[in-house]
């Protein structure tokens, strides 16, 4: 992390020490630069050198964190596969984690967490990148285990890990492409693009046909073509030394041989000769239109006046596609983007039309929004606000060691030069209105594009035009076989690589410390110093959400409507014009609503803060609520409930909720609301929603940032024109209990994949009580990738990209939940084993080696909770919601070191009644019925909105189940704090 420190962001005067030649030459290890920061630039220290063996190591120094974050980065993606064996590259990844020489299968993982840390691997079309951020005394342990599989992982592969993992990745392709609407656009539109045979023509995931045909020895010599260590970048941040890291990167990866050379390639742009029109049919409600023009590869002179042209065109409310076609109804969506990658880039307008509205039509009105950019050509604020943006994005992606340690490790990978940062942006810097002008006449004016037309089954007369290409194989020539002749050497070490390094001794971890107040209005406020970024983030909590609904149901997601009205005009400002003036202040402002609060967002640079709360003020307070913005809103809201059948994710966890919580209970109903409730919602039921309940007397206020509360409070006195009422929060009503386990079905007519939830409503939050000792046994069952219900499921069946449980509660009694996505094919044994799993722990209790696992797992893991501002704010916050003592985390701790198997197994057969559990599945009932009623358990029919079809006799009204794990909340604060790496259209994680 930066220190503190303010940033200046031109002018960057680095210290770059270049050594000569006869230097480079004394150590078998060459340091080839060491960067400084001279001053405030926006920069990222670190020291680079190259192992003999190629190996190049970047090592950027920060102590402000006991955490190290270590990322290997293979300069080799789906780009590097070939016809017929597309999604290879990203299978290998998932085959690095299943052991090498001296790890055993499923023992990667278990060390990382077991260590108190994380990990992940993803791939890109470019590169495939492995990474972990853990305590920093496991810095060792991180190198050993990722030179392990770098240099002894073939002879641990096996043909029975293989066909798992295959199974796993098809599961992944279910999930994220067959059984998702929309999700076969990219591979559509990328086969349509490029000549057949370029290594864009495919998806990163891969076709399940090239998957089948693949085999072990495919796989071994990927592995040695590609994943030497002259074609890797070790990057390592944190609570670390140069010193320290070369010592062990030479004895760990050191012995490692060099692979075959590697060049980077080069291909020409594709050209098309006329608009390539291409569809299929798709279980969606929204037809989608898409058009594509190929444009440039990343760090292309042309990239950034591209990027800023689609910003223009198709981001934020700013844009000419909003403007023409959300703003007016036209459109439910309308955007563009501009991805880049290495060999190429793709420049999208996407569109997905509301009912009544052809995809012809949104075509022309595409085309007429250049035609008007052409008019208008680019102003001096959407200038100022793409420039702002990219800067504050930038600041918010060094908050973490591990997004400094990833910026350093692409601009590495990608243009061997760690230090590209400033150099990128002074490029965002320096892009002018000509620049746009010019690329806008060189890819997009006039020119041919791919226009994909996505429409719902049945409906192929629908398209935007008639299909007028197929692909073309003549002319393709095969390339020359990149394998042929490889070999496996090992390396050969003068230690014993088969023990595991010990740990150094266990860091000392700091609970961030804070301060309170109240205000006179009744806000009470918690907040702490977070001066690595120059920035503020700031959290409201005003208590009620759609928990407040429960008091006329008719009106339920009256709650999310008026938080997205608040996102709108105030009565000084269009939201347009507060959209505009948030953005070139590189600011935040957002209003959300969930099951029983309402929550504003707020971020900024600390030097912009005073007029961003300006801003704040304006729309918390003086909110226009415009008529014209009630009734688009409220038809995009009436839209997106019509839309939910066809996503079954959303239908399961809707279904789920209401099997938990029964017919008459606010909370069976989705925040959304229903068609009736929401269709019955008029403007000014929305005034008096937000005149009845935003109230400073039921809002908690969390303040994280590079600023004091001296200083911070006083700027704050605009809230005290906010006066406070009394709000009634409705009392939890009664759940009823279920008699017996059963099944319940939801039919998802020829879905590629069943998602399933198992589970009953169990306890409310608390800190120290049965519901954190629950947390800590759950934590083998469901609760890590390697608990027993991953491991079963994933790992040793390959019947799911992965499944889990977790307890979810608040001041409200929450459910206990298992969860998967699992191939059709399979449902019913799924579902076998996830009771089967759940019974054993209930049944059987907890391992003396399990207990020590989730002891050391969840106790190291304290090293990584408070680094980033968001961290802080929610640690902060569950102080301040739960009114929780000072020491809490300490007394966690000390639970979780003198908790005992005996307390653990009590805690199993209290929680987990199996006998009386929610089985719930939303898939093709025509190929999973059958099965499922094989099982024993009676098999309930329900419709998406969870009627019952088929009513037995026994059934109760009211049953039991949970959703998946949420999202984390301030997702636009979240998504400015990450770092922006141009890696193109997708990157795939493993996990």
């Amino acid at each position: 992390m930066i220190k503190s420190f303010k940033i200046a962001l031109l002018g960057c005067a680095l210290l770059i020490w270049q050594l000569p030649v006869q230097a480079q030459k004394a150590s078998p290890t060459r340091l080839v630069e060491k960067v400084t920061r001279k001053g405030s630039e926006l920069v990222i220290p670190y020291e680079k050198y190259v192992l003999p063996n190629g190996l190049t190591v970047v090592v950027h120094e920060d102590h402000s964190d006991p955490i190290v974050h270590v990322d290997v980065t293979y300069h080799v993606g789906s780009a590097r596969e070939e016809v017929g064996k597309s999604g290879f590259a990203h299978f290998f990844e998932h085959m690095m984690f299943q052991g090498s020489d001296n790890v055993a299968d499923e023992e990667h993982p278990k060390i990382i967490f077991e260590a108190g840390g994380t990990m992940n691997g993803t791939t890109s079309r470019d590169r495939t990148n492995y990474f972990e951020t853990l305590p920093s005394n496991q810095l060792e342990t991180a190198l050993w285990l990722e030179s392990d599989r770098m240099g002894f992982l073939l002879d641990a592969v096996t043909q029975k890990k293989f066909e798992i993992q295959r199974e796993t990745v098809k599961n992944e392709r279910g999930q994220s492409v067959d059984n998702r609407p929309y999700g076969q656009a990219n591979e559509t539109v990328y086969r349509t693009l490029y000549p057949y045979g370029h290594p864009y023509s495919w998806d990163i995931i891969g076709y399940i046909e090239d998957l089948n045909r693949s085999d072990v020895n495919d796989l071994k010599n990927f592995f040695l073509r590609w994943y030497g260590p002259n074609n890797a970048t070790l990057t390592v941040g944190g609570d670390v030394t140069p010193q320290q890291v070369v010592k062990l990167a030479e004895k760990y990866f050191g012995s490692i041989p060099r692979g075959p050379e590697v060049k980077n390639m080069k291909l020409p742009a594709p050209v098309l000769t006329q608009d390539r029109y291409i569809s299929y049919e798709d279980n969606v409600r929204f037809p989608l239109l898409q058009m594509t023009f190929p444009t440039v590869p990343n760090f292309h002179p042309d990239e950034v006046p591209l990027d800023l042209l689609a910003e223009i065109l198709g981001q934020g409310k700013n844009s000419i596609l909003y403007k023409n076609l959300v703003k007016t109804q036209k459109a439910v969506q309308a955007g563009a983007s501009h991805p880049c990658t290495e060999l190429a880039g793709e420049f999208s307008v996407q569109i997905l039309p509301y009912p009544g509205q052809t995809l012809a039509d949104m075509e022309k009105l595409a085309r007429e929004a250049f035609l008007e950019f052409e008019k208008t050509g680019v102003t001096d604020d959407a200038l100022a606000r793409f420039k702002s943006s990219y800067e504050t994005g930038q600041i918010n992606s060094l908050s973490s060691v591990s997004g400094k340690t990833s910026i350093l490790a692409n601009y590495q990978t990608f243009t061997g030069n760690p230090n590209y940062l400033p150099v990128n942006l002074k490029r965002y810097k320096a892009v002018t209105k000509a620049d746009v002008m010019r690329v806008y006449n060189k890819y997009i004016k006039g020119k041919p594009a791919v226009i994909l037309s996505v429409v719902p089954k049945g409906k192929a007369n629908e398209v935007a035009k008639a299909d007028n290409f197929k692909v073309n194989t003549t002319g393709y020539k095969a390339p020359k076989d990149l394998y042929a002749g490889l070999k496996y050497v090992k390396a050969k070490d003068n230690f014993d690589r088969s023990k595991r390094p010990a740990a150094g001794a266990n860091p000392v971890v700091k609970v961030p410390p804070f301060w309170t107040d109240k205000m006179a209005n009744g806000i009470k406020v918690i907040g702490t110093k977070n001066d690595e970024v120059p920035t503020v983030t700031m959290l409201f909590s005003i208590k009620g959400g759609h928990k407040l609904e429960a008091k006329d149901p008719s009106k339920a997601g009256i709650a999310a409507l008026t938080a997205a009205m608040l996102n709108e005009a105030s009565q000084k400002y269009t939201a347009e014009e507060i959209s505009s003036k948030l953005e070139i202040l590189g600011s935040s402002i957002g209003f959300g609503s969930s099951t029983d609060q309402m929550t504003v967002s707020v971020q900024a640079l600390t030097k912009n803060l005073d007029a961003t709360l300006a801003l704040l003020e304006e729309r918390m307070l003086h909110p226009r609520f415009d008529q014209a913005d009630f009734d688009r809103l409220k038809k995009q809201r009436l839209e997106a409930i019509a839309n939910q059948s066809t996503q079954p994710t959303v239908v399961a966890n809707n279904v789920y909720n209401k099997l938990l919580y029964g017919e008459n209970n606010i909370m069976a109903v989705p925040t959304i609301g229903m068609a009736a409730s929401v269709a019955s919602i008029t403007l000014d039921d929305v005034k008096k929603f937000y005149a009845d309940n935003f109230s400073p007397s039921v809002t908690n206020l969390v303040i994280v940032g590079d600023t004091e509360k001296d200083k911070i409070l006083p700027k704050l006195t605009f809230l005290n024109k906010w006066a406070p009422k009394p709000v009634e929060i409705p009392a939890d009503a009664k759940i009823a209990n279920l008699d017996k386990t059963k099944i319940f079905l939801v039919d998802k007519e020829k879905a590629a994949q069943s998602e399933i939830r198992i589970g009953y409503m169990a306890l409310p939050y608390d800190a120290t009580g049965e519901y954190y000792k629950s947390q800590i046994m759950n934590y083998v069952l469901g609760g890590a990738f390697n608990s027993r219900i991953n491991l079963n499921l994933r790992e040793a069946k390959g019947y799911t990209y992965g499944a889990g449980s977790y307890f979810s509660g608040t001041e409200s009694a929450g459910p206990y939940t298992a969860y998967a996505g699992v191939r059709s094919n399979v449902s019913d044994s799924s579902v076998v084993e996830f009771m089967k799993e759940i019974k054993r722990m209930r049944e059987e209790g907890i391992t003396d080696e399990e207990l020590a696992f989730v002891k050391n797992a969840m106790g190291q893991s304290d090293a990584r909770k408070y680094e980033t501002a968001f961290q802080k704010a929610a640690f902060l916050n569950n102080i301040i919601r739960y009114n929780l003592d000072a020491d809490y985390v300490t007394k966690q701790n000390q639970i979780l070191q003198n908790i005992t198997k005996e307390e653990i197994n009590a805690l199993a057969k209290k929680y987990l009644p199996v006998e009386k559990m929610n089985i719930m599945l939303v898939g093709d009932k025509a190929s999973i019925k059958p099965g499922l009623e094989k099982l024993g358990y009676d098999v309930v029919e329900l419709d998406p909105d969870g009627n019952l079809l088929t009513k037995a006799a026994d059934t109760p009204e009211v049953m039991i189940v949970a959703p998946e794990p949420a999202e984390p909340k301030s997702k636009k604060a979240k998504k400015k704090a990450v770092n922006k790496e141009k890696v193109g259209p997708a990157v795939i994680r493993t996990f």
